[in-house]
């Protein structure tokens, strides 16, 4: 077995593959940047090593330094996680040149399977149904649009590289055609190095469902059944389950053993998934699932394998790399029950999913579900990484039980001052369509407005009382935690002044109720003259009303277009003294590994533009300057 090994990755992942190499007695070797010199992940491990900046492309995805630090640590394996270097063939090949463990499949498993292009052809010819479309070489534009015309709008563009919904548009017609090629292309460039894309058929109502498939060096291939993963925004997976809801058992054996022809035409070894696309039009059926990719890796939607399963797929890798048999044979893998994960992002639904950055005064998780997270109460999250920073897994007889345990733990997840996706996830979790199992990948986009929505505060008098104690400076120690009422409340009672009608503000609109102090509330004490209350998975924010009225707002409308968070100029679209329409793009902000587009809030003309392509830019800071009238620059 092996004795040591490293993890060329951070966070969640991180922590998790460390769970299981304690419990099998290997030594840890955590790798990190300067951004995460005190981070979970680098403080749990037996041995930490910092290996560059906060940058990923200059410490995370740079091989060469975390080379550097496994040959400086003895490591005697190294195992990629997801993400960053997890599906680089060359530093696969120089990990096991340099006399290491690579665990993973061997290189020419992930040459064969990195470009979708590559790997659709190959599944064809091992008898794997494919989607049908273009992936040839030919990569110029109008080349492709001809091609895309072909196919039948609409089309899908897809970075032949990538994965994670990134370098991937849909596009609906051929006036839409150019600018998303575009796009795709930057963002598959700046994601993956490589901008080349294919084209494939649009299917109407998608359902993605994907095998976990695992192969040993001595011959052996299983799978672990499928996954749901349909429900995601702009591509990224955002709840998935296993298994898949509506697939009956035909169904599955078809999926299934379609999966282990897929791994087993590129001699596959170690944990790896096959990701089908299905047609759910009707009833789902093997005739309507075809190949979309393989990623050739472990997944972050692995624990509901596991959930469903019993397994550690951990465990299995390190002992399948370490050159012995898989654990089981496929008779004696069995499903129990049902599994759903929700993905925890830093990110504001109610500002279209922003990412949101800062440092967490308060992050509490939930109890009574499985919660793998890369960050702790009093860390940061910086716009250099994913902003997934936790994932929840409930596990429960029924699908039913299990959606419910998993609503009921993202509305009580409590962080501040980061904004969170958890009340956004629970709308999903409770929503009638997906209880009945009749959604597919547009589920959330149809839904978006109702799903989104912040709650109206439902905030107990009990929680507007300790909010008053906080903004009388009363309650500091409300800080470390939520609100004890055994905590000298009668002082506090005391010296509190009841919050009346109209003197505070919550979220900025005035409160309409009454409030007055009773023990046994949330607060958190963020700010000299603001308070925290905590409910359905959402934040809100209390404030006193300023002499003279409201506390004071940004307006939306002032013609200055600011940077949203921290990031770079992915392109600049028009020029001063341009005309442009309300809604329409103007420039493309790269944050967070996504592309974010920038549009105008109103009909008008640029007036002046302040950035430039490829710039840094802080949040807040101006980037261009719209006017109401049309007319010649001054």
């Amino acid at each position: 077995m092996i004795g040591s090994l490293l993890v060329a990755n951070r966070g969640e992942i991180a922590r998790r593959i460390f769970r299981t190499a304690r419990r099998m007695g290997i030594g840890s070797i955590a790798v990190f940047s300067e951004a995460d010199a005190d981070a979970p992940h680098a403080r749990e491990a037996d041995l930490a090593l910092a290996i560059g900046p906060a940058a990923a492309r200059d410490s995370y995805l740079s091989a060469e330094r975390v080379l550097e630090a496994a040959a400086a640590s003895g490591a005697e394996a190294v195992h990629p996680g997801y993400g960053f270097l997890s599906e680089n063939a060359d530093f696969a090949q120089a990990v096991i040149d340099a006399g290491m463990i690579w665990v993973g499949p061997p290189p020419a498993a992930i040459r064969a399977m990195g470009r979708k292009d590559a790997a659709k052809r190959l599944m064809a010819e091992a008898g794997v149904p494919v989607t049908p479309g273009y992936m040839g070489e030919d990569q110029d534009p109008e080349s492709l649009a001809m091609r895309a015309a072909a196919i039948g709008w609409p089309v899908m563009i897809k970075a032949v590289a990538g994965g994670g919904g990134k370098g991937m548009r849909k596009v609906d017609g051929p006036e839409a055609f150019g600018p998303a090629l575009a796009a795709a292309k930057r963002e598959a460039a700046s994601a993956f190095g490589d901008d080349t894309v294919l084209l494939e058929t649009f299917v109407g109502q998608p359902r993605h469902i994907e095998v976990q498939v695992f192969g040993d060096a001595h011959g052996n291939f299983i799978h672990l059944f499928e996954r749901d993963c349909s429900l995601q925004r702009r591509n990224q997976k955002v709840i998935e389950e296993a298994p898949a809801p509506g697939l009956s058992s035909e169904a599955r054996k078809a999926l299934c053993a379609a999966a282990v022809r897929a791994a087993k035409a590129v001699d596959y070894q170690g944990a790896g998934t096959v990701e089908f696309i299905a047609d759910a039009s009707g009833e789902l059926s093997a005739e309507r699932m075809w190949f979309m990719e393989m990623n050739t890796r472990l997944q972050v939607e692995h624990a509901v394998t596991e959930a469903v399963t019993g397994l550690d797929l951990v465990e299995w890798q390190l002992r399948v790399a370490a050159g012995e048999r898989l654990p089981l044979t496929q008779a004696q893998i069995e499903i129990s029950g049902h599994a759903i994960e929700a993905r925890l992002y830093a990110e504001d639904p109610a500002r279209g999913f922003l990412p949101s950055t800062g440092h967490l005064t308060r992050f509490r998780m939930p109890s009574g579900v499985r919660v793998d997270s890369g960050v702790e109460q009093r860390g940061a999250i910086t716009s250099d990484y994913d902003p997934m920073i936790a994932k929840l897994i409930a596990h429960a007889p029924t699908r039913l039980a299990a959606a419910g345990a998993l609503g009921q733990a993202c509305r009580s997840i409590e962080v501040w001052p980061v904004k969170t996706n958890a009340s956004f996830l629970a709308a999903c979790l409770e929503h009638p369509g997906f209880i009945a199992g009749d959604f597919d990948t547009a589920f959330i986009a149809t839904h978006m407005d109702a799903l989104a929505a912040k709650p109206a505060p439902s905030i107990s008098p009990a929680e507007a009382g300790a909010a008053a104690l906080a903004l009388d400076g009363v309650g500091s120690r409300l800080a470390a935690g939520p609100w004890n009422a055994a905590a000298g409340a009668r002082g506090w009672r005391l010296n509190a002044r009841p919050l009346e009608t109209g003197q505070v503000y919550i979220d900025g609109a005035p409160a309409e109720v009454p409030m007055a102090f009773s023990p046994g509330a949330r607060a958190l004490l963020a700010a000299d003259d603001e308070a925290v209350v905590f409910g359905g998975g959402c934040a809100y924010s209390l404030r006193r009303a300023r002499r003279g009225g409201a506390p004071e707002a940004t307006a939306s409308s002032d013609g200055l277009l600011r940077a949203p968070m921290p990031g770079k100029i992915a392109s600049v679209l028009v020029i001063a003294g341009e005309a442009v329409k309300r809604g329409q793009t103007l420039l493309a902000l790269e944050a967070m590994k996504m592309e974010h587009a920038l549009t105008a809030p109103f009909d008008g003309a640029v007036a002046d533009v302040t950035v430039k392509e490829g710039e840094q830019v802080s949040e807040g800071m101006v980037l261009l300057r719209l006017r109401t009238a049309v007319s010649a620059p001054q």
